[in-house]
């Protein structure tokens, strides 16, 4: 019988907000699937008595690409287009992945994990550090990130840096899922969504008129999400670049988050299923050789 492997975890706290954390771990994590960024995971964050993330899906597997939870984020994949079947392209936050055949990129394909690079962490009391390397000649990396929960204020502040190691500039668009699980309600009118732009574009859209509705810079929940059934919004601002904030709460229990970001939205998607509620910010990243990309994402928690 083979023994029981240890998830490596972590807790952090400010006396305010207690969170408990997944760590990247290419043999034991949590989370090794090749869609999101290793480090982040957060399992459950509290403030108040309420809570915010959880587990949000039926069932678990630690290389199924959605099987993650809290406000992780993923990056789009560098030099799949170029690279042929059998050689390698890069997630940052990942490592170098094999292309397996000619079809288009997936994020919802699990690829092979031709090397993971090295990972890093550093911990006290309120935060968690993250240090991701990879070597690769064409897209190396340097990848700091760091989880840390102000002192004196419900708020958590995710701060990112990416240093280019390789030859070529590094051109891609991150997001952050969020999943927000707000006090294990489900998704549905109890749900409030304001986003930073008022006139929001339904184009592309699943369940409008159904399961949601746009008014203007809110998104309204006209019923319960049931369990096969999902609300989709492509591209939100039309690719316009807007202010970083958006807020998301419970209207029965109370709990809510602002966001903001010290980088514009380049794209705004919002997803969810009945148990999960995702405003999705993009941001674009244009990284030469040599050069460091940083930006910071703040979560402020509060009870109305």
């Amino acid at each position: 019988m083979k023994p029981v492997l240890e998830i490596p975890e972590a807790d952090i706290t400010n006396g305010l907000v207690h969170a408990h954390l997944y760590l990247p771990d290419a043999e034991n994590g949590y989370y090794r699937g090749t869609r999101f960024d290793w480090s982040g995971v957060v399992a459950s964050l509290d403030y108040k008595g309420h809570t915010y993330h959880g587990k949000w899906f039926d069932t678990y597997n630690p290389t199924t690409h959605d099987a993650i939870m809290g406000p992780v984020e993923e990056f789009e994949p560098l030099g799949f287009s170029d690279a042929k079947a059998g050689d390698s392209f890069v997630k940052i936050g990942v490592g170098n992945l094999t292309k397996p055949d000619e079809k288009p990129y997936s994020s919802y394909k699990t690829y092979e994990i031709a090397n993971p690079g090295t990972w890093k962490l550093k911990k006290t009391k309120n935060q968690v550090q993250y240090s991701h390397t990879l070597s690769n000649t064409n897209y190396g990396y340097e990848y700091q990130k760091t989880l840390a929960l102000t002192k004196g204020k419900p708020e958590l502040v995710i701060t990112h840096s990416l240093k280019n190691t390789g030859s070529r500039t590094i051109e891609t668009m991150v997001y952050n899922h969020n999943f927000f699980v707000i006090d294990q309600q489900p998704a549905g009118p109890d749900y409030a969504v304001t986003l930073p732009l008022k006139n929001l574009s339904a184009e592309g859209g699943k369940g409008v008129g159904d399961l949601v509705t746009l008014q203007g810079n809110q998104l309204v929940y006209l019923r319960d999400i049931g369990k096969r059934e999902q609300a989709y919004f492509p591209n939100l601002t039309a690719g316009k670049p807007v202010a970083y904030q958006l807020t998301v709460g419970n209207t029965k229990t109370g709990a809510t988050v602002n966001v903001t970001g010290d980088r514009e939205i380049a794209k705004l998607v919002f997803w969810s299923s009945s148990t999960t509620v995702c405003p999705e910010p993009y941001i674009n990243l244009n990284v030469a050789p040599g050069k460091t990309f940083s930006w910071q994402i703040a979560y402020e928690y509060s009870i109305k």
